[in-house]
């Protein structure tokens, strides 16, 4: 198999049918862009009120009296937080958040124009100002209307409503205790107290001023204020969240997709874990290809390729993309092969090489050479040592045999977290992959010390799956078992095998070579050092032994920006990082015993089974393979 190029493919966008937009999709599109920096801007403006004193008194002197002030500029943190979040949701074109700003600065700009028919409002210029500001805004509101579609979730405002009566209690209840604990003024009662928290929640200028009874330190002011703000925040976060995704792959497109892998299985060596049960299946409209995903963050992450007939990939990709925008996720695909994502990066995504698959052709395998000496003599070491190797389809396999495995393969799981995304399926045992490869690995006195796993590719290939050993056992398992399934491989029909992925590959290779430039020298040398803690470079090395074909893989994204939000996504994919767990009352509700949940179990085991990846991340957008990915 001839190795293909590592490039960093172009990004592309999908052919316009003209040269120049029509004025009526730019202008809407003008005009919400036009809000979001609105919002921006007070945000800003609010904050520098609020650390500015001169710049306070002056909002605070035109919101009294006869003046008044644009739509949500006060001197505040709870006005600041809700313009800045306001402006994230909205650039994220959430329609929810297109309503409220409508209900709230509609009526106001309504009652702008009925002060300025009256002389004393009319008088000062600045009114004037912001009336024009406050309508511009509005108009803006009206004119980019079609750009906010995206949904949220159905529960958001009951949740919302939940969250802030507990908030406001907790942030008012510990306000009121600050205010009584620092009150200047004797004799205040609780009412006056109670007033005075509330007033200073709003703003920390002289709208307080009115209780006169209560005369508290600038300290306690603003730390009701910003207590305020974090539930405001929080509220807001709660109401405009999107969507989370639960729908998992059911009985009847998990049935799909295995059609189209029967098809196509062949195309993509990471095409079998499509069919991991916590991910979600969406079908071009002819039915011919899908795209696995998961939503998680509010990052809708596929992995892989499409699956099914490449003709009608875009047809997916386009779904796939459609419901991505409607929730106002964020869209990624992580591991994708060159010729995917040369059709991702035609729908408007960028690409980013993120590393080399290994894989290795059975065929051109063989332990002569003086390359191979490493390996062959480690290969003897374990086998004089008495070790066997059994290789057996899971549908060979006696249940209660496969219990044991399953057992087994949880002890030795390095950490109590389940790892894998990408490239681990998860359900060790599961009879419906009955097809996938068991190696299990037995010393001299019977006892079983590791095991591989690998799902099908296609007819006549495997793909890594599940690694795990005993960490008593003779060193260099890993190696001896791999080398034992490529001399073997024809027992079962393998004619190829994909190991591992190799994060930033080329950067090791190119970086050793004589004439390396400085800056690929000092980005090897970074990665060297992180390589202490993670299996970067080691996963790289103990996957080149095998002298495999290296494949690049690449993540696809829609902005530069989102790659911080995407690494964090995957990374929580990968089972490397893990969130606090919210209290009951907040969680979304799911279903119970779903397929891919905890809660989940195979009639033969638990799936309690599934592989662990790495003692560390290999990256947070990378795809892992399985456990113990040193291969020696």
């Amino acid at each position: 198999m001839p190795a293909r190029q590592s490039v960093l493919i172009p990004p592309q966008r999908t052919p316009r049918t003209s040269a120049r937009p029509s004025p009526g999709p730019r202008l809407r599109a003008g005009a919400a862009a036009a809000t979001v920096w609105y919002l921006r801007v007070l945000a800003l403006l609010n904050i520098v009120a609020v650390l500015s004193l001169p710049f306070r008194e002056e909002v605070h002197e035109h919101n009294a009296g006869e003046f008044f002030t644009p739509y949500l500029a006060t001197a505040g943190l709870v006005s600041a937080a809700l313009a800045l979040f306001l402006a994230v949701v909205m650039r994220r074109r959430k329609r929810a958040a297109w309503v409220f700003n409508l209900l709230l600065a509609g009526p106001l700009f309504a009652l702008y124009v009925l002060a300025l028919t009256q002389e004393r409002f009319r008088e000062h210029p600045f009114n004037w100002l912001s009336a024009a500001l406050t309508g511009l805004f509005v108009i803006a509101l009206l004119v980019g209307r079609t750009e906010f579609n995206a949904i949220g979730d159905r529960s958001n405002p009951r949740l919302a409503l939940a969250v802030g009566a507990v908030g406001i209690l907790v942030s008012g209840g510990l306000g009121t205790w600050l205010v009584d604990a620092t009150n200047k003024v004797s004799g205040a009662p609780l009412t006056d107290k109670v007033a005075y928290t509330l007033l200073r929640s709003v703003s920390v200028g002289p709208l307080a001023d009115r209780v006169p009874a209560v005369e508290s330190p600038r300290w306690v002011d603003i730390l009701i204020n910003v207590l305020m703000a974090g539930t405001f925040l929080l509220v807001l976060y709660v109401c405009f969240r999107s969507p989370r995704g639960l729908a998992l792959l059911g009985a009847e497109d998990e049935t799909r997709l295995r059609e189209l892998l029967d098809r196509h299985g062949e195309r993509d060596s990471l095409g079998y874990f499509a069919l991991r049960r916590d991910k979600a299946a969406i079908f071009s409209p002819t039915g011919k290809a899908a795209v696995a995903y998961r939503v998680i963050g509010g990052v809708s992450l596929a992995s892989g390729d499409p699956i099914g007939d490449p003709e009608a990939w875009p047809g997916a990709i386009d779904a796939w993309l459609t419901e991505a925008q409607r929730h106002a996720w964020t869209p990624a695909v992580m591991g994708a092969s060159e010729e995917a994502g040369t059709i991702y990066a035609r729908h408007g995504l960028d690409a980013l090489e993120l590393g080399d698959e290994a894989i290795v052709d059975v065929a051109d395998f063989s332990l002569d050479g003086r390359a191979m000496r490493g390996v062959r003599q480690a290969h003897k070491r374990v086998q004089r040592a008495g070790y066997t190797v059994t290789l057996r389809r899971h549908e060979d396999i006696p249940d209660d045999e496969m219990a044991l495995l399953v057992e087994r393969a949880d002890h030795w799981r390095d950490g109590a977290t389940e790892r894998g995304f990408s490239m681990a399926l998860g359900r060790l045992g599961d009879p419906g992959d009955g097809r996938c490869v068991m190696l299990e690995c037995r010393d001299a006195d019977d006892e079983p010390r590791a095991l591989l796993s690998f799902v099908p590719w296609g007819e006549h290939g495997l793909s890594l799956d599940l690694m795990r050993r005993d960490r008593e056992g003779e060193n260099g398992l890993m190696e001896f078992m791999v080398v034992e399934l490529l001399l073997r491989a024809g027992e079962i029909g393998a004619q190829r095998v994909s190991l591992n992925f190799a994060m930033f590959r080329s950067v090791f290779e190119r970086g050793a070579r004589l004439g390396a430039g400085p800056v690929l020298r000092l980005w090897r040398s970074v990665l060297t050092f992180f390589s202490r803690w993670w299996q970067i470079e080691s996963l790289y090395r103990a996957n080149a032994k095998y002298r495999p074909v290296w494949e690049p893989r690449f993540l696809l994204f829609a902005k530069s920006a989102d790659i911080p939000r995407i690494g964090l996504a995957s990374a929580r994919a990968e089972g490397f990082l893990t969130p606090p767990a919210l209290p009951s009352f907040v969680r979304r509700g799911r279903r119970h015993g779903a397929p891919g949940t905890p809660e989940a179990s195979s009639a033969r085991a638990a799936d309690r089974s599934g592989p662990a990846g790495p003692t560390g991340p290999t990256g947070p957008t990378g795809p892992t393979g399985p456990a113990d990915q040193d291969l020696s």
